[in-house]
C-alpha cells in the first residue's frame, strides 16, 4: 500500500489543521493505521492510531483533548483533525500501517508499522 499524507502547513497557536492520509494500492480497511510525529532533534512518537474498523482509537497524552482521529474506508483515507495547536505540536507528520491484527493492546511503536507516507510538515508559531 502507498500512503500519502498532506494537510501539513503554518498555523497559529491555538489554531486547526486537519491532516489527510490517503492510501492507493490496496484497500485501507485492511490496515491499523497511526499518525505519527519527529520534531527535530527528537525521535519519532506515537500521535494517534486507529483500528481497522475505527472502533478502537489511541491518543497520546499530549495530544488527548485536542487531536481527533479518524477514518473513512470507502474513501481510503485516515484523517488527524488537530485543534488547539501549540509550538510543541511541532512537527513532520507521518502516517503510516500495520497489517497485523490488535489484540488487546494498540500498536504504538515505529517497528511494528509497516507502511509509511512521506510526512507533512506542521509548524505552529507562539
Amino acid at each position: 500500500v502507498q500512503l500519502q499524507a498532506s494537510g501539513g502547513g503554518l498555523v497559529q497557536a491555538g489554531g486547526s489543521l486537519r491532516l489527510s492520509c490517503a492510501a492507493s494500492g490496496r484497500t485501507l480497511s485492511s490496515y491499523n493505521m497511526g499518525w505519527f510525529r519527529q520534531a527535530p532533534g527528537k525521535e519519532r512518537e506515537i500521535v494517534s492510531a486507529i483500528s481497522r474498523s475505527g472502533g478502537i482509537k489511541y491518543y497520546a497524552d499530549s495530544v488527548k483533548g485536542r487531536f481527533t482521529i479518524s477514518r473513512d474506508n470507502d474513501k481510503n483515507t485516515v484523517y488527524i483533525q488537530m485543534n488547539s495547536l501549540q509550538p510543541e505540536d511541532t512537527a513532520v507528520y507521518y502516517c503510516a500501517a500495520d497489517q497485523t491484527p490488535w489484540g488487546i493492546r494498540v500498536r504504538t511503536t515505529t517497528s511494528q508499522y509497516d507502511y509509511w507516507g512521506q510526512g507533512t510538515q506542521v509548524t505552529v508559531s507562539s
